[in-house]
């Protein structure tokens, strides 16, 4: 039977779990399928009863008994009433299991009726609880499930506690949750049983915040709020969601730089405690909520005479958590700052930015807090505010700008100079760069709705333009409307020229049309004597001929770094450092474009241009993963992931390499669904471009997987879909090997080889030597699958050496499995042990499960003949060339037969037999041969 004192879970809270909870959710499953116990813990509102609800309800049908309970605080002192709850509907079942003296202890003590024995012998009724669960489980497991635990009433907490501590081997598990701060669980994991494994519910994170409100329907919620919602809230998702209604509830959200609106539902929680505070103490703590980095120091400096006594009062009633070793004062949790700030009237918030106007050293503090103390227009603030905004950009913060930019514009006079919508533009643009899309498309509309002069509204349409990212299809009718507020102004006319190329190339799929309208962007911006625009439009060109396989790419490259330069444009994610990026990966140039990619990344970091820190962070994962690096690749990758979730840029192209890097790392299951997601944001976005990256990628993770078939299906549709595009530089995608390998497996080798000699003819005159190599590695399958084993031993043997010389060590791993694979079975060596190592060093998991599950399927006469062979540990400590030469001479071929087959001169044999018998101690071919038949030389 199943017992179920419920509250049962609303369905419509489940999803909430998976927001941010998975990994915890998965292991507490796991050590509930175990037999174990789960203790979850954090701070209210964290989540805790939500994760309990589900797990007992997915766990649940595997107990045939499952007892519950949920105390409350006006509750907890009224004894054995959690017991109560636990085993009042069972106590019939199990009354005549208990010995007498146990049975009538524990009747007393769930009805209150009866001889009472509590006084008499307290152990009768502990024994007596710990005889209910065993009797319970002779039937079947039983699952304990118990919510909010510090409001157990204490009688209930001692004898579940000491029954835990006895059950042993006895099949009752507890699953429960309590309300701690910090590490503050040990009393309640000490009354568990021992195998109980303690979970921390830990905070959202700001991606994980805006999910779960857009599950409850807080979908229209500005970026800037939701970054509000998620510092006010700290990560709380309760305290989230009560944010996310109060603002849905108000029909006037804030403006950037103003507090949220703090519900009165929160405001409880703290005002309580906040009564308790002097007059005096509660307008320090005011001060301290008000500015940025409270210390001791500055609530001196902003008047506060007795800071170190009113700090410490609000400490005591856990206020503040000031810290021991420093001077700052930090208030327990955001959201008793917001809730002091809100509650405060608005004379006495200005008074404590006034205070905070001098007081505060930085100057952008000084100019955020006089303005906020500021009412009405007036040209002075708005001046402090302007130049503390710039100061502000040049430190990397350009979320800071836009706000400060945004009070600046609100206290500059209609008249003034700049005008206030200078001011609003300027802080759409520090937006854009900060990846707040959602306020900058917002202030630029704003400013549409009044601008007259053509250059502001150009100004605006670009901030638009901008903000729809790679959904450019959305904002077709921009594009007219700018054209005609352009007018006949090259400068201008530049501006939105750059624009359509780039429409060209993502909504049309047309690099050649779009490489045109690049070109005429450069020459309209060299006419209107902008240089910016005029460099990012040759960047454009040069990445648009980069990828197409044009052969003036080097040359517009050149021009595009040409002086004077930009130092905006130079490390722009579409400036000339990464179009010279993409050329030098594209030309095998592994170590230069590793050095290039990281400088330029270290740079947005330190200019906080976010949009260009996701696409650099993902360029150097693809990087990294080209030179086989597969562990670093994977990190860097799934950091990309998060960081394109977070700010909702990129999101499509991280998860298209993310599925790479997983793919060649981490989890095959992992990089199909990411492909997949990759594909369907491609598709949403009407962006042809990366629809072919995002296919190529399902095929990569496809063909990993073991199926070919739908690996031939995915590499077909993006070999049309690059033909079409007119893309013709193999190097751009490389997915051509992966096709004419699935071709291979699926039995259609002819059409295996149209791939290649295609490929090659584009990769010869472009000079793509490790797509040669790659190329090189799946015709030796195309002429094993016809039979011709030799030369498909003979091409991968000096394959494997071309892509190791080139630093593509996962593609040098590719070749060394399949080698191993064609020799299984054959005289020679058949050995793994190479490939293995090879994929260990790249760190690449789904290629070492490949090896090891075709070690498994290898036949009996074929792994015989490795355990018996004495010489792979002897070639064991020689390079690759060399093992491949004695390897040679051990199945008996001469200096020129090893050096046709191995595509070398007869001298390079010469001289690599040199260095074999140098490091082996031998002296000849016949000491090899004497290795080979298991006899070690005199």
């Amino acid at each position: 039977m199943t017992v179920r004192r419920d509250f049962k879970e609303p369905a419509r809270c489940r999803p909430d779990l998976v927001i941010g909870r998975d990994d915890l959710f998965t292991a507490a499953q796991d050590q509930l399928a175990r037999g174990g116990s789960v203790l979850l813990h954090g701070p209210a509102g964290i989540g805790k009863s939500t994760v309990l609800r589900a797990l007992a309800a997915d766990y649940g049908d595997a107990a045939h008994t499952v007892l519950r309970c949920s105390a409350t605080e006006s509750e907890s002192h009224l004894p054995f009433l959690a017991l109560a709850d636990l085993f009042g509907l069972v106590l019939g079942e199990i009354s005549d299991k208990l010995p007498a003296a146990q049975r009538t202890a524990l009747e007393s003590a769930l009805t209150g009726r009866g001889e009472s024995t509590l006084q008499r012998d307290g152990l009768a009724l502990r024994l007596a609880v710990l005889s209910a669960l065993r009797a319970l489980a002779a039937d079947g497991p039983v699952l304990l499930v118990a919510d909010d635990l510090q409001w157990l009433d204490s009688a209930s907490a001692e004898l579940l506690g000491f029954a835990a501590r006895r059950l042993g081997d006895t099949p009752v598990q507890l699953l429960c949750a309590v309300r701690t701060e910090d590490q503050e669980y040990d009393r309640h994991l000490r009354a568990s049983p021992p195998d109980t494994l303690a979970v921390r519910l830990n905070p959202l994170s700001r991606a994980q915040v805006s999910a779960l409100l857009d599950h409850r329907g807080y979908t229209d919620l500005p970026r800037s709020t939701m970054r509000e919602i998620h510092r006010t809230s700290g990560g709380n998702p309760l305290f989230a969601l009560e944010l996310g209604r109060a603002l849905g509830e108000n029909p006037t959200p804030p403006r950037p730089g103003e507090p949220l609106p703090v519900p009165t539902s929160l405001r409880a929680l703290v005002l309580s405690r906040l009564d308790m505070l002097s007059a005096e103490a509660r307008r320090t703590l005011l001060v301290a909520s008000a500015g940025a980095r409270p210390t001791l120091a500055l609530l001196h400096a902003a008047g506060r005479e007795n800071a170190e006594a009113e700090t410490a009062q609000a400490a005591a009633l856990g206020l503040l958590a000031t810290e021991p070793e420093g001077p700052a004062v930090r208030f327990a949790h955001p959201l008793i700052s917001a809730a002091l700030y809100a509650e405060a009237p608005a004379q006495e918030r200005r008074a404590a930015h006034a205070a905070l106007s001098t007081a505060a050293s930085d100057p952008i503090e000084r100019a955020r807090n006089l303005a906020l103390a500021t009412t009405g227009t007036d040209p002075d603030v708005a001046a402090r505010l302007a130049e503390a905004a710039a100061l502000a950009r040049d430190r990397g913060a350009p979320s800071v700008a836009a706000s400060l930019g945004l009070l600046a514009a609100r206290h500059t006079p209609p008249d003034g100079l700049p005008a206030p919508d200078d001011r609003r533009l300027q802080a759409s643009e520090d937006a854009i760069t900060a990846g707040e899309v959602d306020l900058a498309r917002d202030i630029a509309r704003e400013v549409l709705t009044r601008a007259t002069v053509p250059a502001d509204r150009i100004r605006a349409w670009e901030v638009v333009i901008e903000a729809a990212g790679q959904s450019l299809g959305e904002v077709d009718a921009v594009f007219p409307q700018a054209l005609a507020d352009a007018g006949d102004d090259p400068r201008l006319l530049a501006l939105v020229h750059y624009r359509l190329a780039w429409r060209k190339l993502i909504v049309e799929g047309d690099f050649a049309e779009a490489r045109e309208e690049a070109a005429h962007t450069a020459d309209l911006a060299a006419r209107g004597q902008d240089r910016r625009t005029e460099l990012m439009a040759l960047s454009f060109q040069a990445s648009t001929e980069t990828l197409m396989g044009h052969p003036n790419a080097p040359a517009t490259i050149r021009r595009a770094l040409r002086e004077p330069q930009d130092p905006y444009v130079a490390c722009h994610h579409n400036g000339v450092g990464s179009a010279r990026f993409r050329w030098l990966l594209m030309s095998d140039q592994l170590p230069e474009a590793r050095s290039t990619i990281t400088a330029l990344l270290r740079e947005v970091r330190r200019r906080g241009m976010v949009e260009s820190e996701v696409h650099f962070q993902r360029f150097l994962a693809e990087t990294e993963l080209r030179s086989g690096h597969c562990g670093r690749a994977l990190d860097l990758a799934r950091e990309s992931l998060r960081l394109a979730r977070d700010s909702g840029i990129g999101l499509g192209a991280s998860a298209m390499l993310t599925s790479l890097a997983e793919a060649s790392g981490g989890d095959v299951d992992r990089a199909l669904a990411l492909a997949r997601e990759a594909a369907e944001h491609a598709e949403e976005d009407g962006d042809q471009v990366y629809l072919s990256r995002a296919l190529a990628a399902l095929g990569h993770a496809q063909l990993v997987a073991g199926d070919a078939a739908g690996a031939v299906g995915s590499l077909r549709r993006v070999r049309e879909l690059e033909t079409g595009l007119g893309i013709t530089d193999p190097a751009r995608g490389r997915w051509q090997g992966d096709l004419a390998e699935a071709l291979v497996r699926v039995g259609e080798a002819g059409e295996a080889q149209d791939v290649i000699d295609v490929t090659r003819e584009h990769a010869l005159r472009l000079n793509r030597e490790s797509v040669l190599a790659v190329l090189d590695r799946a015709e030796a399958l195309v002429r094993a699958a016809l039979g011709d084993h030799e030369a498909a031993v003979s091409r991968l043997t000096s394959v494997q050496d071309r892509l190791a010389k080139l630093g593509y060590g996962l593609e040098e791993a590719r070749a060394a499995f399949a080698l191993a694979r064609l020799r299984t079975g054959r005289p020679g060596p058949t050995s793994y042990d190479e490939a293995a190592r090879l994929f260990r060093r790249c760190r690449a998991l789904p290629w070492l499960r490949q090896v090891e599950t075709a070690v498994t399927q290898a036949p009996e006469s074929s792994v015989a003949a490795r355990q018996s062979a004495p010489a792979s540990d002897a070639l064991e400590g020689l390079a690759s060339m060399e093992r491949q030469v004695a390897a040679l001479v051990m199945e008996g071929a001469t200096n020129r037969e090893i050096a046709a087959r191995l595509f070398i001169s007869v001298k390079t044999v010469e001289a690599t037999l040199t260095r074999v018998y140098r490091k082996l101690g031998i002296r000849s071919r016949v000491d090899i041969v004497r290795l080979a038949a298991g006899r070690h030389a005199k």
